[in-house]
């Protein structure tokens, strides 16, 4: 089952500071992909406000965030972006849905 984490996040007010988070996340995602076992890495940028981010990281299962989590560049990026962030992540922990018998002919 594909494990997934989405992460909303702010950035603290002023051009500069949104900046540096839109090209911190660019890089970071750049590294991510990469990880192993990681399916994809997803960065965004809210369309109405700028200072609202959203990643989704994609993994086979949920023990795969541990390549993540031992990625080399995870602590320093961690240690980087709360600095620019106005408030805390809000991080959520989902697994995608699969169809359960019988619902295949809904998806018709």
């Amino acid at each position: 089952m594909v494990y997934v984490i989405v992460v909303h996040l702010r950035s603290k007010p002023g051009a500069d500071n949104i900046a540096k988070v839109h090209a911190k996340l660019n890089e970071a995602a750049a590294i991510y992909r990469k990880d192993k076992e990681t399916l994809s890495w997803f960065v965004m940028q809210s369309v109405h406000d700028p200072q609202d981010f959203t990643v989704v990281e994609r993994y086979e299962n949920e023990g795969s965030q541990k390549y993540h989590l031992e990625n080399p560049y995870w602590k320093p990026f961690n240690t980087w972006i709360v600095d620019y962030l106005e408030g805390d992540m809000d991080l959520r922990r989902y697994e995608e849905l699969v169809p359960k018998p019988g619902e295949e002919e809904l998806l018709k």
